[in-house]
């Protein structure tokens, strides 16, 4: 039955009371009234490795990984967690070679960036570009998935759900980054603890169902009764290739899905770049562990669902519009907790989603304030006028959420497609664009806005050609699959992997054009000795790389 049990509110309102209790204590002790603009958005220094860490990992994980992952596990099987394990590899990578060169050159945002690596323009098509993207793709599917699944679970009217999650994240956000950072290790504890009731539940619901007990005799009977949900690299006659095209999660598209998520994305470097470097690598670091954990969280109950599902157990709860929707997976299993510990994975659903709107919201605040507000429309604004327009920002932009999200039609395509489809159609052009920036100086403007444009236009052409076209010469090469249609498609990470090395091969000629014609570009301030890491850092990398080879030699 979809509704929670007076145990079940006792344990969520103890959750929101400790939540809301911190959040103001954090306000109230390190709330300066000359507080810069700088240190509200930012948290300018106050931020400890472990905020920073767990900070990251709220505001990545939300409904769309609690929901859509385990509903992909029902589908796919492990092979999803792809996105967690590679994004730990990632994650590395941005400690040693992105966050230096942020901080040496006193970047605080991504338009910033832009600014002082190619020009005004570029920087103010790209903040208006990113603000669009934030607020109509990621907070809005965020806020709705979210509602969705807490009106799911609890039974609580949707619009209530939906301006509920959407005030309790607009609190947490107006206290600024501190409260938000601070507040975001008492949501991952949260997230993580009722993340793990639900996976020992659900391991554990295997293993009584076929006659046994204990989580480990669960993971074993899983992967003896779904052996083909057991494997990372996905075969191309799999149904789910077109989604994890075999090497290409680790040899592709993958690559640039992660790097430009975690590397070039206001939302989440923002975490770190309030810090000094030790702090923030120390922050990152903490942030790919816990990334290793995930699986375990969102993956493991949506393949214990699938088996579950195959022995004849909830087949009408899974049932929507007449066939099974996988992305039910999740709220099923909750619904199988006992009072109290259903409150308190619910507590952990509703963390997530907080966390990340909170997260999402602020990062739309601080492009709008620090890089439209204060360049376009007020250059005299003070910083208490700049704090007072951030947090006017947050409350309209999640506004403007819970008005958009009902005509979005998420569900019909399961949130995590949702985002990831929407956001791939640009990721690679921008990629390419910080890329070069980062490190060929010569990389002009004109090639920044060709990277930014073309590689949309690219997106879409690659898109829809083989739908018009029917490429079936591209069936030998390995970078495309028939669909049931009988139409020959490319797979979405291959698709991204040739747009990407467009744009890199368009921005070198353009560049190298300009260049012969005089044209000088802004290069950044880089030099090797920014790139080093401490002896603790390096170990940790190496440790947790070695862990990620295991897991994948493993469930290869």
């Amino acid at each position: 039955m979809n509704r929670l049990s007076n145990s079940d509110y006792v344990v969520f309102f103890v959750y929101f009371i400790i939540v809301a209790s911190y959040g103001f204590w954090v306000y109230k002790r390190k709330h300066n009234a000359d507080a810069t603009s700088k240190d509200y958005f930012l948290a300018e220094g106050s931020l400890t490795w472990w905020a920073i860490g767990a900070s990251l990992i709220a505001s990545n994980i939300s409904a769309e990984q609690m929901i859509g992952m385990s509903g992909s596990g029902f589908k796919m099987g492990l092979a999803i967690a792809t996105y967690e394990w590679m994004a730990a590899i990632t994650l590395i990578i941005v400690a040693v070679f992105f966050i230096p060169v942020y901080l040496k050159n006193k970047i605080f945002t991504m338009p910033q960036f832009l600014s002082q690596r190619y020009n005004g323009t570029v920087a103010m098509i790209m903040a208006i570009f990113w603000l669009l993207l934030y607020i109509v793709v990621n907070l809005t599917s965020i806020l709705y998935l979210g509602a969705l699944a807490v009106n799911s679970i609890s039974g609580i009217n949707f619009q209530v759900c939906l301006w509920g999650l959407a005030i309790f994240a607009i609190i947490i956000t107006l206290g600024g980054m501190k409260v938000i950072g601070f507040t975001d290790v008492i949501q991952v504890f949260f997230l993580i603890l009722g993340g793990l009731v639900t996976t020992y539940i659900a391991l554990n619901q295997v293993a009584t169902h076929f006659g046994q007990t204990g989580v480990l005799n669960g993971f074993s009977l899983m992967m003896n009764k779904a052996n083909d949900h057991f494997h990372m690299i996905l075969k191309k006659d799999n149904p789910s290739y077109m989604d994890l095209p075999g090497l290409t999660v680790l040899l592709g598209g993958m690559w640039i899905v992660n790097l430009n998520y975690w590397g070039c994305n206001q939302y989440i470097t923002q975490r770190a770049l309030g810090a000094n470097l030790k702090t923030a690598r120390g922050g990152i670091l903490f942030a790919a562990c816990l990334k290793l954990l995930m699986p375990v969280i969102v993956v493991l109950p949506g393949i214990a669902a699938y088996v579950l599902y195959k022995q004849d157990l909830f087949h009408a709860d899974l049932i929507q519009g007449g066939e099974v929707n996988p992305d039910r997976a999740y709220p099923v299993l909750l619904n199988l907790l006992p009072a109290g510990l259903k409150g308190l994975s619910f507590a952990a659903l509703t963390a997530a989603v907080v966390a990340s709107l909170a997260g999402k919201a602020n990062s739309i605040a601080t492009i709008f304030t620090l890089d439209v507000y204060k360049k376009a429309i007020n250059p005299a604004a003070t910083d208490k006028s700049l704090v007072t327009t951030g947090k006017i920002a947050v409350v309209v932009a999640m506004v403007l959420g819970i008005i958009i999200s009902p005509f979005l039609g998420i569900d019909k395509k399961g949130g995590f497609q949702y985002i990831q489809e929407y956001t791939g159609f640009v990721s690679p052009g921008i990629f390419a664009m910080f890329i070069l920036g980062f490190f060929w100086k010569k990389t002009t403007s004109s090639a920044a806005v060709f990277s930014a444009v073309g590689g949309f236009i690219l997106s879409v052409f690659f898109k829809f050609l083989p739908t018009f076209a029917n490429l079936a010469f591209l069936a030998p090469t390995g970078f495309s699959k028939k669909s049931d249609a009988g139409i020959y498609e490319i797979p979405f990470l291959d698709r991204m992997g040739f747009v990407f090395l467009i744009c890199v091969v368009g921005m070198y000629i353009i560049s190298m054009i300009e260049n012969a014609r005089g044209v000088k570009a802004n290069g950044l301030e880089i030099d090797s000795s920014m790139f080093k890491t401490n002896r603790a850092f390096t170990a940790g990398a190496l440790i947790l790389c070695g862990i990620i080879v295991a897991l994948y030699s493993i469930f290869w």
